[in-house]
């Protein structure tokens, strides 16, 4: 918003308020004004936050979701070296086979991953 336009602002209000004070004295009653606009004159309960607050509860939450991925990513770790374990013990003494291959380069990109997550910090 301008300065002028603010400043225009603010002389209208301090002019209103001169008005209706000199209008008081001289008539010497009480004048009421409707609710919208005597609530517009104060901030009343409206809570006001700085930036620096608003980054720091932007930095939590994406903490708590780099946090959830990580729990989530943990557990599809777990199932699948469980699943490569299980598939390993059941081939006996034959070669791997390509998809024995395939989940452990699964592993190890979802171990990169979670690696990767833990070491960011917010």
């Amino acid at each position: 918003m301008p300065k002028s336009s603010s400043l225009w602002g603010f002389s209208l209000a301090f002019a209103l308020c001169v008005f209706l004070a000199m209008a008081r004295f001289a008539f010497g009653q009480q004048i009421h004004l409707p609710p919208s606009v005597s609530n517009s004159q104060t901030m009343g309960n409206v809570p006001v936050r700085s930036s620096d607050d608003m980054q720091r509860e932007q930095m939590k939450k994406a903490n708590e979701l780099r946090q959830e991925e990580i729990r989530h990513d943990t557990e599809k770790l777990f199932q699948l070296s469980t699943e490569l374990k299980d598939f390993i013990d059941k081939g006996g003494q034959g070669t791997l086979s390509l998809d024995a291959i395939k989940k452990a380069e699964q592993i190890e990109k979802l171990a990169r991953s979670v690696k990767s997550k833990m070491k960011q910090s917010y």
